[in-house]
């Protein structure tokens, strides 16, 4: 698979060689994945392929020849109903709904990447498209870290309705220290008195104040124009009441950063596909009862809240295990192998079962799958073939 593909637009590109589709038999979600399975070890030899190019998106998957200028073939997200791999033949396949079919018939589409860990890519790329998508569709389901009611806006002490020059001349007249403004005179006791004494009506007007005080050269013109020139203290009331807007607005930034994407590396990526990153946990494990047998979550115990835990869909249920580490090791509880790190964890347990029911599944099922649509669409083009008016169109 080639490295040297790019990303943009929300989109990933990656290189690998189209073996050919085969058909899916519509059967329980269990026995279709079986099916595939079988189908695609038998097919690990095929030395029919084409170099193509991969694009993934939340929109579909899109299917380019090798230097990315003609399509070969176009799924939107809607028509593709899971992915799977089988990284020890470096083997990724899709089965979605084709475009331009007269029924609703699944098709297989599979593809061969350069090594293990790019097939795996591939699958976890298509997984988590799959999630974004989920998201996309059912927004409410999203994790509330940075959810919840909003805190009210601050109250400013400035432009409360008035000029900006009836704000300072208000806010200099209820100053607790007046005639300390920067780079302003001492008052004369008599100025003091003319300026804060309720007694004699016609000073006490802001307007007659501000003439006064202009006119006697007592203080500066421009203590009127600006809020920059508050005493100290006032200084002080601003910064707190600015404060919970800037709070607000980092955690805004923050919440942005963690916005659900295409994670750019391997590892972030896996991580997200495990854990379902940015949908709630309750909706993830109820995804989980009607994913494919052996698919997980990990999330935290739910009585254990230091203390990660491993749910698995199995034929008997939804299986919990906590995950030990101890000493920089993980261990699955009630099991007795140690691996050095979280991922080893997972990739044994995906190619051996050992003490688990069934071994861990890297397949999934897109939860938004339109079936109805396909099924209705399938049944109109069938009509309309019957009357001579459908039109069948090769996509490879």
């Amino acid at each position: 698979m080639g490295e040297t593909a790019g990303r943009e637009h929300g989109t990933v590109t990656r290189s690998a060689e189209y073996i050919g589709s085969f058909p899916v038999d519509d059967s329980c979600l269990d026995d279709q994945i079986q099916q595939l399975h079988t189908q695609l070890k038998s097919l690990k030899n095929c030395k029919s392929k084409r170099t193509v190019s991969l694009r993934f998106s939340v929109k579909g998957v899109k299917v380019y020849d090798e230097d990315e200028t003609t399509l070969l073939m176009a799924h939107a997200m809607c028509r593709v109903s899971l992915s799977t791999a089988r990284p020890s033949d470096a083997q990724f396949a899709f089965a979605s709904h084709n475009p331009g079919n007269s029924d609703a018939q699944l098709y297989c589409h599979l593809f061969r990447a350069r090594h293990a860990r790019a097939a795996q890519f591939l699958n976890l790329l298509l997984c988590r498209c799959f999630q974004l998508y989920f998201l996309e569709k059912h927004p409410e389901e999203a994790q509330e870290e940075c959810s919840g009611k909003k805190p009210s806006r601050a109250p400013s002490l400035l432009n409360q309705g008035f000029p900006l020059s009836v704000s300072a001349l208000v806010s200099f007249r209820r100053a607790p220290t007046q005639g300390l403004l920067p780079g302003a005179k001492l008052f004369s006791q008599q100025s003091t008195e003319q300026v804060s004494s309720p007694e004699e009506g016609p000073t006490s007007s802001p307007t007659i104040v501000r003439k006064m005080a202009i006119r006697t050269k007592e203080l500066r013109s421009g203590a009127y124009r600006s809020f920059t020139f508050t005493p100290l203290k006032q200084r002080h009331l601003q910064d707190k009441l600015s404060a919970p807007q800037e709070k607000e607005q980092a955690t805004a930034k923050a919440c942005m950063s963690r916005a659900p994407s295409l994670a750019e590396t391997e590892e972030a990526l896996a991580q997200a596909v495990w854990c379902w990153a940015g949908v709630s946990s309750d909706c993830s494990s109820s995804l989980l009862a009607d994913d494919v047998l052996g698919a997980f979550l990990l999330c935290p115990h739910p009585k254990k809240p230091n203390r990660g835990s491993l749910i698995v869909r199995f034929s008997s249920g939804l299986v919990t295990y906590a995950i030990k580490n101890s000493k920089g090791k993980f261990r699955l509880e009630k099991c007795h192998t140690d691996f050095e790190s979280l991922a080893a964890l997972m990739e044994h347990y995906t190619e051996f079962g050992d003490e688990l029911e069934c071994s861990l599944s890297c397949a999934r099922v897109n939860h938004c799958y339109d079936w109805e649509e396909m099924v209705n669409k399938g049944s109109r083009l069938l009509q309309d073939n019957k009357k001579g008016t459908f039109k069948c169109r090769s996509w490879v």
